[in-house]
């Protein structure tokens, strides 16, 4: 008998979502034996789509742990043959310019006009994101983060999907899936990261593309048509329990929240409306305090990866969640957690990637 079908939504949230999105799927997997990286449908967006790609290319959470961490790993090497040591410890979130010339006035006239013509087509984010100057800081980081995972055209997981936003339509696009334009991952992750006015807008085949957050921050809803049984959402811009804004800053967050909340919980709903169990984990107060108010800062990311591994195995151990997820089928133990001995006996992880889909790989890995 076949086990349930499960969808892996990874929301946005900028660098300190990303480390909060770590420590959660690290804690998930850690507490209940559960790979998400299983996953029948991994979707990020932006942050999410970032460490969403890194799942479904075989790096387990409990590496991505301990890379942000600092530990090397003698002799572990990435699919080009370089130390995995050497790999930018913020996934990516390495800040430099982008080469070029620098562009002034609007980054999408055709976005600015069409949303100041009919707003109420657009979210509040995309607005605003069409009157931005294209953003001057470089996509190619984050495009080497996933280069150094992943060979191959796209991840070895057949539905991982990276959402982005067309940036003269507004449009979300879910690339990775038969309806998206056919482009290589590194470039969908960086399209899926790109916000406007800060990151450079990613160009595919002559398209512009930013940040899926435009369109939403969770996009949960477009797994809707899958027939799916089980869709696990974890969304860093959101949360239950932040508490009354003191700062204008504060404030800002707030609302964000709120918004993204109940963006969220719309979402939720489409979902079950199509007969699938939905699992919404978010950011508590102690996540909101390691955050702060400025979540593309690079030096808290080990504290709020810290903070999201105790709060989310709380979590578990106090709801039905745990209980539900103990019981999905267990992972590939390299994957669920650190194997034992030196690293030059360990599988490769884009092997182990592979053997999750290949029921014989799967077996002759697991012996």
């Amino acid at each position: 008998m076949e086990g349930p079908r499960i969808g892996l939504v990874l929301g946005a949230g900028g660098v300190l979502g990303g480390a909060w999105l770590t420590g959660a799927l690290h804690a998930i997997a850690r507490e209940t034996g559960w790979d998400p990286g299983s996953s029948d449908y991994i979707v990020g967006t932006s942050a999410g789509a970032m460490v969403g790609a890194l799942l479904a290319c075989g790096v387990p959470p409990w590496f991505m742990v301990a890379h942000s961490a600092g530990e090397s790993f003698s002799g572990l090497r990435d699919v080009n043959g370089e130390p995995a040591s050497e790999a930018d410890r913020a996934a990516g979130a390495s800040y430099r310019l982008h080469r070029g010339i620098p562009q002034l006035g609007p980054g999408s006239w055709r976005l600015a006009i069409s949303a100041l013509a009919r707003p109420y087509k657009y979210s509040p984010a995309a607005l605003l994101a069409g009157w931005m100057p294209l953003g001057p800081v470089s996509t190619e980081p984050l495009k080497d983060t996933v280069r150094r995972v992943c060979a191959e055209p796209w991840a070895p997981h057949p539905n991982y999907w990276a959402m982005a936003v067309d940036y003269q339509t507004g449009r979300r696009v879910a690339f990775g899936s038969a309806e998206a334009p056919t482009v290589e991952l590194p470039d969908a992750v960086a399209a899926s990261c790109a916000v406007p006015g800060f990151f450079r807008a990613v160009e595919l085949g002559g398209r512009r593309y930013v940040d899926g957050g435009l369109h939403s921050v969770s996009n949960l809803d477009v797994l809707v048509d899958e027939g799916l049984d089980l869709v696990l959402a974890l969304n860093p811009m959101s949360s239950l329990h932040a508490g009354a804004p003191r700062t204008l800053g504060e404030g800002l967050a707030y609302a964000i929240r709120q918004n993204a909340g109940r963006q969220l919980g719309s979402e939720a709903g489409r979902l079950r409306g199509a007969g699938a169990e939905v699992m919404l984990i978010q950011p508590t107060v102690h996540d909101l305090d390691a955050m702060g108010s400025n979540l593309m800062s690079r030096g808290r990311r080990n504290q709020v990866i810290r903070t999201a591994v105790e709060t989310v195995t709380d979590h578990l151990r106090k709801s039905p969640a745990g209980e539900r997820l103990s019981e999905l089928p267990r992972g590939l133990p390299q994957l669920v957690r650190r194997p034992p001995g030196p690293a030059t006996q360990w599988p490769e992880f884009t092997t182990l990637a592979q053997a999750r889909w290949v029921p014989e790989h799967a077996r002759a890995v697991s012996a």
